[in-house]
Parts: C-alpha cells; structure tokens; sequence
C-alpha cells in the first residue's frame, strides 16, 4: 500500500520566520500543560485538547498530509495502551487484591520493623525500590508500584504521586535493562560503551544528590539534616556501582545492581542506626507502624510481602533479553502502520541525510511487561485466596476504575508521536540548537523538554540523539558528550510528562488532580534538569570536569 504513495517531507521553519514556527510547534504542549496546571481541566480533556491543537498545527501550519497526522496519532495511541496503560491496569488490579485481603496494614507493620520515620520509608520505597523496577522494566512500572505502595503505608495521594515522581530521575537513562542507552547509540551511530560511560559520570552526582531532594521535598530542610546519614548510605551506595557498571561493564544491569546495592545498605544500616526523633506528616499520630493490634506473626508478613515479590521476580525475568527474545516469537506481531510507516521523511540539519521513518507497532502482548505483572496478580490472588470469579469481578471493577486513566495515556502518547511524525519535535529542537557556546546547557535542557514531550528517555534520545550529535560536531565539542546530556538531561524532565503524572494519580487514586500534581513537582523538575545543564557546561570547557568527557 505505502508504495503507491509519495513520501512527505517534514519542514522545520513552515512559516519561513524561525521564531513563529517555533511559537507554533509549542502551542500543543502549551494548551496540555495549561489546561493540566492553570485552567485545571481533567487529564483526559487536557489530553484531548493538547492532541486537537496538535492535530491543527501539524495540518494547517506544518502543511502535514491529514492521513499521516491521524495516522501518527493513531499510533502513538496504540503504545499508549500497549504497553503503557497494560503496566497501570494490572498494577492497579494487583493492588486492588492485597487490599481486599486486608495485606497492606501488615506491609506496613513489616516495614516499620525497619524503620517507622516517614522520611525513611520514603526513602526505601520510592528511590530504592523504585529504581529496582526502573532497572527491570521502565515505562511507568516504579511509578505505578511505589505509589501504590505508598498510599497503602498512609501517605496523602499528592505526596505519594510527586514523592515518588521525583525519586524516579535518577535510574532512568539506564532503565528497562539500558533501553535508552542502547536506543542512542543505535540512533545517533555513537559507540554504545562510550555512551554509557558518558551518562555515567554525569547521573552519579545526582544519584546522591535526588535522596537528599526527596526528603527535604517531604519534611524539610530541618527534617532531611535529621537522616542524612541514611540519605548519604542509599545515594552514594547507588551512585558508585551505577558509576562502575555503567563505565567497565555497560548500560545492562546498571540500575539492578545499583538499586539492590543501595536497598541492601540502607536496611543493613537501618537495623543499627536510627534518627534521634521519629518523624511523621502534620497531624499523623507519632505510631506509624500500622493499627492498634498485636504484632502480625511471620507467617503473616510473608503473605503480605508474597504478592510483590512474585511481581519483582516476574518483571525481572520478563526484562531478561533472552527471556523477552523467546517471548517475541511466540507471539509478537509487527504491524506497518499504514499511511505512515516510511512515508515520512526527517530531513537535515536534524539527520545527516534525508530518512525515511519507520512505523511498526509491535503487538507484542506476550513479553510485555504488563503481562508479567498481570501473571504476578493472578498467582498472588490465587495464593491469597481468591477464586476465578472473584478475581474477573475485580478485574472489571480495576478496569472501571482506571478507563480515564487509560484515556489518557492513549492521548498523551498521540499527542507526542504526532509532535514527533510532524516534525513540531525539530522545530523545537533546532531553536535550542542555536544557542552556541551556551549550547551544551541548552542541548541538556532540549533531553528535558524530550522526555517532557514523549514520557519516555528513550523516545527522546529517539528524537533528539541525532540532532545532538550534528550540533555538537557544528560547535565543536564532543558529541559523546552531548548525546549523553540528552539522555541525563531527560531523566529530570521524567517528572513532569504527562503520562508519569496520571500513572501516579491512577495508583494513588486522586484521578482529576493532575494539574495538582505537576505544580507539586515542576520547579524540582526545572531546578534539577539546569544543575545537569550546569554540568554538563562545566565537562565540556572547565577543567577539572573536561576529564570526564569520553574521549
């Protein structure tokens, strides 16, 4: 089909003035965000909204074929709901049974065995946890899990969903087992290793850095200087071995290994050190270690811990490559998507060479991850209890629950393949590019403003990877360095893009308070991604930080 049609070229300054098209390719993301955080419209309508808007500027202004438009949308849609809103309806579903069997008041007693300060618990779950599920699968799973997990310890839904937005930065250029690593290299032609180490020596300052964020976000200045020992073990406890693996082994199991490095020090740290005061939310009484009543026995702390083991375990196998390989073919399915698949070409400066875009879903129901964690609810409901029916009648209540949700993830991820299929994406993109010597701040920002876009490191190094390179070679300097920037500087933009955001009201519960959310977490957002663009200026021209760059 695709043969008989011609292909359309993307154009980069449609207006012929390069500031207007620039306005213009902003519009769609300015109408979500503003409907989100201002004119606080529910996410699906924003969403809506935001792809309506799109859909007008890609046609009208960027002179984008209406087929290919409603194409694209359609297909960023499609991975919208697999694998993105199969993640968020399962976990949902998983939490949904540990609730109805009462588990949660014995996972949180089990932790406070651990630890009954709230910084701490915070600290456990959100960056260390998290990460483990960042290194395994990526595409919203730590999110959903620890916020979840969060709201069942007691913690209000716009902590739980901006606490735990703000722990999932730093793991996430080498999550889904270095997805986005090897993505970049694979888009940008730059040496895989080389890439790997770049980000690893950039994210390890904010793997320190992001604990002592977290809880300072959460209790304070006053109440993060109570734990920093604590903060100080579980940052630099991750930020070593994700240094190391990321420079002497490569971008695979550096988020595992630095996670169960990190959780394993802090608990082991935890059973001999503890805060001179126990502290607890405004109004909270000072006993957190769960409702009044004897102590669970172990018997019960091991069912109540059972269901989210059988989940890590599963999301750790399915992430396996040879694991995820066998899956794929039995079962997956790689559809062209018609009206777009190579029908769209990308031109320079943002690729060297005119290319043609690829658009082939992969129906691949099987290795998803969202399938992994569907098998670990089945076989946790199972073990806790739970026949056929009563599981099928949760299900449909958890679907119920979540269908806005899902909405939403659809039209987010429409929103963002059509600013990339329409080349909006470019525009924005050529306009940091222009900046010079200041460059490698802004190309940092442009990794940012990326993930902001797409939910996804590795969708922007998808978009941008090559545009860094090209610019850093027009400049100058490295473009290991750069390329690498894109994927650190994204990690802070991780916060604030929508999909993550209604992931975290969907596990919290607090659907319709999106626009909340993101004024909760936008200024971190903003601060975090011009420290990395901070330093990333200082390793491309001040000595010492010049002998960090790859050479």
């Amino acid at each position: 089909m695709n043969g008989c049609q011609t292909i359309w070229s993307q154009a980069y300054d449609p207006l012929h003035c390069a500031i207007l098209s620039t306005v213009f390719a902003a519009l769609p993301i300015v109408a979500l965000l503003g409907a989100l955080a201002f004119l606080r419209i529910k996410a699906h309508w924003a969403a809506v909204l935001g792809l309506a808007t799109a859909l007008l500027i890609a046609t009208l202004a960027f002179h984008m074929p209406a087929d290919r438009a409603f194409a694209a949308a359609a297909y960023g849609g499609a991975f919208g709901l697999l694998p993105i809103g199969w993640i968020i309806l399962n976990v949902i579903f998983l939490y949904t049974l540990t609730t109805e069997r009462g588990l949660f008041p014995v996972l949180q007693q089990s932790l406070a065995a651990v630890t009954s300060d709230r910084r701490l618990q915070l600290l456990l779950i959100a960056f260390c946890f998290g990460a483990f599920f960042e290194g395994a699968a990526g595409f919203g799973t730590p999110v959903a899990v620890t916020a979840a997990l969060l709201i069942g310890l007691g913690f209000r839904p716009l902590e739980a969903s901006g606490l735990t937005l703000i722990a999932n930065t730093a793991p996430v250029a080498f999550g889904a087992l270095g997805t986005p690593i090897i993505t970049l290299s694979a888009v940008s032609g730059l040496d895989l290793h080389k890439l790997s180490a770049m980000v690893g020596r950039q994210l390890p300052f904010f793997a320190i850095i992001v604990p002592f964020w977290l809880v300072a976000a959460s209790a304070g200045f006053k109440g993060m200087l109570e734990v920093w020992p604590a903060l100080l073990v579980a940052g630099a406890c991750f930020a070593v071995p994700q240094f190391l693996m990321s420079n002497l082994h490569g971008p695979w199991l550096v988020d595992i290994v630095a996670s169960v490095t990190s959780m394993s020090a802090l608990v082991l740290f935890l059973l001999v050190w503890h805060p001179a005061r126990t502290w607890h939310h405004a109004g909270e009484s000072d006993d957190t270690s769960g409702p009044a009543g004897p102590r669970p026995g172990r018997a019960a702390i091991v069912r109540a811990w059972v269901p989210w083991v059988i989940l890590s375990l599963l999301v750790f196998v399915w992430g396996l490559s040879g694991v995820r390989a066998f899956l794929d073919r039995l079962s997956v399915v790689r559809i062209p998507f018609p009206h777009l698949h190579q029908l769209i070409q990308r031109m320079p400066p943002v690729v060297a060479a005119p290319s043609p875009e690829a658009a082939v879903y992969n129906l691949n129901w099987l290795s998803a991850t969202g399938t992994a964690i569907f098998l670990a609810a089945v076989i946790s409901g199972l073990v806790m209890g739970f026949g056929p029916r009563a599981m099928a009648r949760l299900y449909w209540a958890t679907l119920k629950r979540v269908r806005f949700s899902l909405l939403t993830v659809a039209a987010m991820l429409a929103l963002g393949y059509l600013t990339r299929y329409s080349g909006l994406d470019a525009t924005l993109g050529l306009a940091f590019a222009k900046t010079g010597v200041l460059y490698p701040f802004f190309g940092t920002l442009l990794g940012w403003l990326g993930v902001a876009l797409t939910g996804s490191d590795t969708s922007s190094n998808v978009l941008f990877g090559s545009l860094q390179r090209i610019s850093a070679e027009q400049i100058g300097i490295s473009s290991i360095l750069m390329a690498a920037a894109n994927s650190s500087g994204g990690v802070m933009g991780k916060m604030i893009d929508a999909q993550s955001i209604v992931v975290a009201s969907t596990a919290t519960r607090w659907y319709g308070h999106e626009g909340d959310i993101l004024r909760y977490v936008f200024f971190h957002s903003l601060i975090l991604a011009a420290l990395v663009g901070g330093l990333v200026l200082l390793q491309a021209y001040v000595f010492p930080f010049t002998d960090l760059v790859v050479r």
